[in-house]
């Protein structure tokens, strides 16, 4: 992820959007009783801590898949694999 957009992402004042979510009643118990647990305040901060971990992972993961579909197509291409770890690790 791009250290602008993690950066907006920390900022405590994002805008919010109201969304309602149908769980079990059991699953909210836990919920209830881990937050603290994990040192946040109540079980909907936990709902949103898990859904951005995940989101978080799945970006990651689309990413890179795109990022290989890309190199794959220079390889096709006939730019060396020198370049493509040079171009990398300049990136990274």
């Amino acid at each position: 992820m791009k250290m602008d957009k993690i950066r907006d992402r920390l900022k405590a004042d994002r805008p919010m959007v109201s969304v309602t979510l149908r769980m079990p009643s059991d699953v909210i118990a836990d919920l209830k009783r881990i937050a603290p647990m994990k040192g946040i305040r109540g079980y909907q901060a936990l709902i949103r801590a898990y859904v951005g971990s995940g989101l978080r992972e799945d970006l990651e993961k689309y990413e890179a898949s795109q990022l290989d579909k890309v190199l794959a197509q220079l390889r096709v291409q006939g730019v060396s694999e020198d370049t493509l770890r040079k171009a990398l690790k300049r990136a990274a």
